[in-house]
């Protein structure tokens, strides 16, 4: 091959690629902010510290954790797919108002798969889990009578979570998870002569059952134990009919 022809090969080689500098990189959104944004606004519905229909001011809540309203807009999105806020177009989140049927659903749900968890468990608790579960009463029954109404329902609420962690299915725990947040919103709304003191008992039956490893009994009472926070629930709201409100009774 001629020479020139080799020097002009040469001259078009290539030059190896550049690695792009680690700051030119777009920054990332921080999950771990995110994250703590959705657990503190769940944990005040499940609490009730944050009402139905409440609105949740993307700026306040910004100034409240020190982020950006990106991060917080992001955060509220997350809730709106679990169902614990509502997006309004031009007016903003809220936190939801679930609806009659929304609420027999979700009660017809968690009587189905806790009904299925309970039945389990029986055949597989241990007794050091059986501690735990008896440590936690405890703490439920003295919540109940210093009268800590978030601290109760919290309590309350995370029996449900912790039965569902011995089962040993996070998938189980995660789906009950969001269902009892919305059991939270559910009882904001239509809860009417609930008694905190009366679901803690409930609990104490159903540890028995489990105790004794009698799954008809622990499902039975899981079941009616349900049923009872169900009916004390407003699920029949009276009807706005005008004439009915305003004539004069007799």
């Amino acid at each position: 091959m001629p020479r020139a022809a080799t020097a002009k090969l040469h001259v078009l080689k290539p030059a190896p690629a550049r690695r792009r500098p680690a700051a030119a990189t777009a920054p990332q959104a921080d999950p771990s902010a995110t994250q703590r944004i959705v657990d503190a606004i769940t944990a005040a519905i499940v609490e009730r510290r944050l009402m139905p229909g409440t609105k949740l001011a993307e700026q306040k809540i910004a100034d409240i954790f020190k982020v950006s309203r990106t991060l917080v807009r992001q955060a509220l999105n997350q809730l709106s797919r679990d169902r614990l806020v509502t997006l309004e177009p031009a007016r903003g989140a809220f936190v939801a108002r679930p609806g009659v049927q929304e609420a027999r659903q979700v009660f017809e749900v968690r009587q189905m798969l806790e009904a299925a968890m309970v039945r389990k468990l029986c055949a597989v608790i241990s007794d050091v889990q059986i501690a735990e579960l008896r440590a936690h009463l405890r703490a439920e029954r003295e919540a109940v009578l210093r009268t800590d109404v978030p601290g109760r329902t919290r309590l309350l609420a995370d029996f449900h979570m912790i039965l569902a962690r011995m089962v040993g299915n996070e998938v189980l725990a995660q789906l009950l998870t969001d269902l009892l947040s919305r059991s939270s919103l559910i009882s904001l709304m239509y809860q009417s002569s609930h008694s905190a003191e009366h679901s803690q008992a409930e609990h104490v039956a159903l540890v028995d059952a489990l105790e004794r490893r009698d799954a008809r009994a622990a499902v039975k009472l899981l079941e009616s134990h349900l049923q009872n926070v169900e009916r004390n629930l407003r699920l029949n709201p009276r009807v706005h009919d005008l004439d009915a409100a305003l004539r004069p009774a007799g």
